[in-house]
């Protein structure tokens, strides 16, 4: 009963504050973050009533199931931008910009970090420089699509951002594979070259195989069902069965196998969207289907943030520079690489700032960092408070920077009841 109290609250609190956002302009999923904050353990949770919010981080991870399905409908959304027909158009361009972005972020804040090391000393030890320099790489999908989502968005900026997000993502993991090698290497004394090179090529490769096979019995066994509400049913289970998989690890020799759900889930809806011929009207289906699921995983996302961090004054000056240099990354690497492959102005200047967001596959690598022991303990609450900020100002800047392009559109945020009301008195007077 108090899991289903606290699950209610936390959907009401969401969409109740989604109002308040909606005056003030501002995304429903900055509303969601807020929500979560105010009935997490920092505020409505230190009432201790089991059910009215969630009374302790451990009740807050509790729920970490719903944040794991929500990441796979999220990245099985973004599958759907990778159709050939739009690749061919913006492939080469977010291919560009997605690596090198991402490579220029973690090089910036690599350098920033480092720097810093040698004035705090200890405070900062060289591992933990070099893993939040992979970090930085990592960018929001969930955060970027609700904005889209929520005002539909539609124009070139939007178009290249969903592919460049997806293979940031990708570019980040090998990114992070790497430089945790070098950081246990350095923790260790010892350079260990299957844990550097081999493991996070291995964890790409394998994840889009796992995705590739999924994404084809996807569509073998859709076919036997005709109904669009039993083919939405079989998009939930695979996308279920997708993610369950995707948690498998097990070693091979000495050799660590894993996936990540992100990619997996990715490449499952990629293949489906180019093989089935009504896939976009499914994936719209699922995209509102699993819309409670979303509002979920951000209110939950909002009540697992750390507010503690704040009170440590090292953790706020490393983690003020770690946001200078990666917002600087970000824009830098995005504006170079996109006026190298020619794209339009718009993109240009703007697309950077849509990179900014930064959450659950940051905050996946932050907690695999913590097994460096002290030095990754660190890099995890910088981590967290970074997120923190990055998540309540992150979807704000994305609104701003694609309302500025022409992407966002006054009638795009029309409520649903306003719509009706519209449409009702359109077919009123064509009956007069």
């Amino acid at each position: 009963m108090e899991a289903l109290l606290s699950l209610s609250i936390a959907i009401m609190a969401g969409l109740m504050l989604s109002r308040l956002a909606k005056l003030a302009k501002l995304p429903a999923v900055t509303a969601y973050l807020v929500a979560g904050i105010l009935i997490g353990p920092f505020f409505l949770g230190q009432l201790g009533i089991n059910g009215l919010g969630f009374t302790s981080l451990e009740n807050v991870k509790s729920f970490s199931i719903i944040c794991d399905v929500a990441l796979g409908f999220i990245a099985f959304s973004i599958g759907n931008e990778f159709r050939l027909s739009q690749l061919k158009k913006t492939g080469k361009a977010a291919t560009i910009i997605g690596i090198f972005q991402a490579v220029v972020t973690t090089l910036i804040v690599d350098a920033a970090l480092i720097g810093l090391h040698f004035i705090l000393g200890d405070k900062l030890p060289l591992p933990t420089a070099i893993v939040l320099g992979a970090i930085a790489s990592a960018t929001a999908p969930a955060a970027t699509l609700m904005v889209i989502r929520q005002y539909k968005a539609k124009g070139p900026v939007t178009d290249i951002l969903l592919p460049v997000v997806a293979l940031d993502d990708a570019v980040g993991l090998v990114l992070f594979a790497v430089s945790f090698g070098v950081a246990k290497a350095l923790s260790a004394g010892s350079i260990d070259v299957i844990s550097i090179i081999l493991e996070p090529v291995l964890e790409v490769v394998l994840s889009l195989l796992l995705g590739l096979i999924m994404g084809l019995l996807f569509f073998f066994f859709e076919r036997f069902f005709h109904s669009n509400t039993k083919r939405l049913c079989m998009s939930a289970a695979f996308v279920l069965l997708t993610v369950a998989l995707s948690m498998l690890e097990f070693n091979i020799g000495g050799v660590h196998i894993a996936f990540s759900s992100l990619l997996v889930c990715m490449m499952m809806g990629t293949i489906f969207c180019n093989v089935c011929d009504f896939s976009e009207e499914l994936m719209e289906r699922v995209d509102k289907w699993a819309s409670p699921i979303l509002i979920l995983f951000f209110v939950i996302s909002g009540a697992e943030l750390e507010l503690s961090v704040f009170a440590d004054i090292a953790i706020v000056i490393i983690g003020v520079v770690y946001i200078i240099a990666r917002s600087i990354g970000k824009y830098s690497g995005a504006f170079i690489s996109s006026k190298a492959a020619k794209c339009e102005e718009n993109i240009v200047k703007y697309l950077g700032i849509t990179l900014l967001p930064q959450a659950g596959v940051a905050l996946g690598m932050a907690l695999k960092a913590t097994s460096l022991g002290h030095a990754g303990e660190i890099a995890a609450n910088i981590t967290l408070f970074a997120v923190l900020i990055y998540e309540l100002v992150g979807p704000v800047l994305t609104k701003i920077a694609l309302t500025k392009a022409g992407d966002i559109k006054p009638e795009g945020a029309t409520s649903a009841r306003k719509k009706k009301l519209i449409e009702d008195k359109i077919s009123e007077q064509s009956t007069n």
